[in-house]
C-alpha cells in the first residue's frame, strides 16, 4: 500500500491524498461504509458501486470470525470473493466488540477470553490469533488488536490499558511479519493510538505508534461519550505527532459535522454505522440539514429528499413518499434511507476533497457545518 499526499489546505490541516492498494485506489478524505458481517446492511453491491460510490468498505473481524467463520471465507478465496466487493476493504480487529461484552469476557496479558453473543460459546482472542483471522479474511488493511477502554476510564486504568495495547501491538507486528497474505495480494497493518482523553497518554501512544513506521495509523477510543470539543483536541494532538506521509484513520466517527471537523484537523479516513443505522430509523442527512421522515410535516411534501443533492440521490423519491413508506413500515424505506445517507456521506467527503484542492476548504466547511447540523 502506498499513500501520496497530493494537496494541503493552507488555512487548516486538511489534506487530499491517494491511497493505492492491490484492489484499487482510494481518494482521501474518504468515508468507509460499515459492512459488519461482510455486507452493508440493506445495500446491494450495485448500489454501493453506482449510487453510494463507495471506494472502500469495512468488515468486522469479531462478527466474521463467529459467522460464517474463517474456514468458509478461506474456501471462498477471501472476503472479496465471498461477498463480491472488488474494491479495497478494511477489517477492524474485533477489539471494540470484544471489550464491549461487559460481563462475558476476561482480559489478561495473553489476550481476551469472551463468550459469543450468538450462542454463548467460549472463544479466546490474542494478538497473534487476530492477525491470523485477518489474514484469512483478506482485507487490504488490517487493524491491530487493541483494548478500547471506556471513555470515562480513570487515569490509572487508561494508562494500564494503553500500555497493554502497546505490548499487543508489538506482538501483532511480529505475527504480521512472520506470516504471508493468503490470496496473492498485499495487506497492510495499521496500529491504533489509545489513551482516552488524557493528553500525556495520547502523546505517549501517538509517539509509540509513529515509531513503528506502519503503512497507516488509526486513532481509536474517541466518540465514546466525551464532549466533541475534547475529541477534537485529542485528534489535533495526535495528528501533530503521527507521520504526515501516512494516512490517518479516525475510527467510528461520526456525524457529518464530526467528519468535517476531523478533515480540518488532518484526518484522512472515517467509518461509522450512523448513515445506515439512522437511515433505518427514518433520520436522513441532507445538505441543508437533518430530516425526521416520520414527522407529519413531510406527508404532503412532494419535493425530492434533498433538492440540492442532484449528484447523489434519486429524485424519483419524494419526501411524502418516503414518509409514507416509513409510516407503513415498508422495508423499502430502510433501503432508500440507508443508500441516501451513505451517498450523502460519500458526497460530503468528495466535496471536501474538491475544496481542499481548490483552496477554499475552510470557508466551505464553515458554511456546511451550520447547514448540515440543523434540524429541518
Amino acid at each position: 500500500m502506498t499513500f501520496t499526499l497530493e494537496h494541503k489546505d493552507p488555512q487548516t490541516s486538511a489534506r487530499a491524498g491517494l491511497i493505492q492498494t492491490d484492489h484499487g485506489a482510494i481518494q482521501t478524505p474518504i468515508f468507509m461504509p460499515v459492512g459488519t458481517v461482510g455486507s452493508v446492511k440493506g445495500v446491494q453491491l450495485r448500489d454501493l458501486y453506482d449510487d453510494v460510490k463507495a471506494q472502500i468498505i469495512l468488515g468486522n473481524t469479531y462478527h466474521l470470525y463467529l459467522r460464517p467463520g474463517t474456514s468458509v471465507i478461506e474456501a471462498a478465496g477471501g472476503l472479496h470473493r465471498f461477498n463480491g466487493f472488488e474494491r479495497p476493504m478494511l477489517t477492524d480487529s474485533g477489539g471494540f466488540q470484544v471489550f464491549s461484552l461487559t460481563g462475558i469476557r476476561k482480559l489478561r496479558e495473553e489476550g481476551c477470553e469472551f463468550r459469543s453473543h450468538i450462542d454463548g460459546s467460549k472463544h479466546f482472542f490474542t494478538p497473534e490469533s487476530v492477525m491470523d483471522i485477518e489474514r484469512s479474511i483478506g482485507a487490504d488493511i488490517m487493524m491491530a488488536f487493541d483494548e478500547c477502554p471506556p471513555g470515562t476510564s480513570e487515569y490509572a486504568y487508561a494508562k494500564q490499558s494503553m500500555e497493554l495495547t502497546h505490548r499487543w501491538l508489538d506482538r501483532c507486528i511480529a505475527r504480521f511479519n512472520d506470516t504471508q497474505p493468503k490470496y496473492g495480494y498485499q495487506q497492510s497493518l495499521f496500529p491504533i493510538v489509545q489513551g482516552c482523553t488524557y493528553r500525556d497518554l495520547r502523546t505517549q501512544s501517538a509517539e509509540f505508534v509513529a515509531a513503528k513506521q506502519a503503512d497507516g495509523n488509526a486513532i481509536g477510543g474517541l466518540a465514546v461519550g466525551e464532549p466533541a470539543e475534547v475529541m477534537y483536541e485529542m485528534i489535533e494532538l495526535v495528528n501533530g505527532i503521527l507521520p504526515e506521509d501516512r494516512p490517518r484513520y479516525l475510527m467510528g466517527v461520526g456525524t457529518p459535522v464530526n467528519i468535517l471537523e476531523g478533515i480540518a484537523l488532518g484526518v484522512d479516513m472515517f467509518d461509522c454505522v450512523m448513515p445506515t443505522r439512522n437511515g433505518r430509523n427514518a433520520m436522513l442527512f441532507t445538505q441543508k440539514g437533518i430530516l425526521n421522515m416520520r414527522n407529519a410535516k413531510w406527508a404532503n411534501d412532494f419535493s425530492p429528499i434533498d433538492p440540492d443533492g442532484t449528484s447523489y440521490v434519486d429524485h424519483t423519491y419524494t419526501r411524502a413518499y418516503l414518509h409514507h413508506l416509513y409510516k407503513a413500515q415498508e422495508l423499502l424505506a430502510l433501503q432508500i434511507g440507508s443508500i441516501h445517507n451513505l451517498a450523502f456521506y460519500l458526497w460530503l467527503v468528495t466535496e471536501a476533497r474538491k475544496h481542499i484542492i481548490g483552496g477554499d476548504f475552510r470557508q466551505w466547511k464553515e458554511v456546511m457545518v451550520k447547514q448540515v447540523s440543523q434540524r429541518l
